[in-house]
């Protein structure tokens, strides 16, 4: 399953846009940029053990839900169970995106990962840790610190990788035209040699 193309552009552009370093003019790795590896190991081994945290916090929030159900409001009876499908749908994504952006190194994918990650996913849980009228249960202020610790540490992890992705990207297109240019100029410089020949044979 891929990206679709319109929003693997966005990405790709939002990534260049925000990742980049305009300031480095000369690159880390100029002899060998396609040999360089720049996936995370601290963002991958993170997301390994997020994946294995993720249906613990999924059945503790929903014992959780139902001991309380009862007494809650019925507007955060709603809001509850709302904040649990979306949280639940966007993890699945959330992570999907991760392995596949980090261990491939797809820029687009680690930049949908950590966009869900920043503005939607540490919100939602940010709501479940600190809204009082849910009324927070101990097992669930421990699953949701430690879900939140897993997205703070992995939005500063991503963050990194992708600037890591784009400059190397960044050295990869400039090796590139380098090299084509320095082709077409040898080409130029032979054909210029030839008509010297050329000429030098007339005279």
């Amino acid at each position: 399953m891929a990206l679709p193309e319109p929003v693997r552009r966005r990405l790709s552009n939002f990534s260049r846009t925000v990742f980049s370093d305009s300031n480095r003019t000369v690159p880390d790795s100029l002899f060998s940029p396609d040999n360089e590896i720049v996936s995370s190991l601290p963002l991958q081994m993170s997301l390994y053990f997020n994946l294995y945290f993720f249906p613990f916090w999924w059945v503790s929030s929903v014992v959780m839900l139902q001991l309380k159900y009862s007494v809650l409001p019925d507007y955060y009876k709603f809001i509850l169970v709302t904040i649990i499908i979306l949280a639940s749908l966007i993890e699945a994504i959330r992570l999907y995106l991760g392995y596949i952006g980090n261990l491939q190194e797809k820029v687009p994918e680690l930049a949908g990962f950590w966009l869900l990650s920043l503005l939607l996913q540490f919100p939602l849980i940010l709501f479940l840790l600190f809204n009082e009228g849910l009324k927070i249960q101990p097992l669930e202020r421990a699953v949701h610190i430690i879900f939140a610790f897993f997205l703070t540490f992995q939005v500063i992890a991503a963050f990194l990788a992708l600037k890591r992705m784009v400059n190397q990207l960044a050295t990869r297109f400039h090796l590139h035209e380098f090299d084509q240019l320095d082709r077409h100029s040898g080409q130029t410089l032979s054909e210029l040699r030839g008509c010297l020949e050329i000429l030098k044979v007339e005279a």
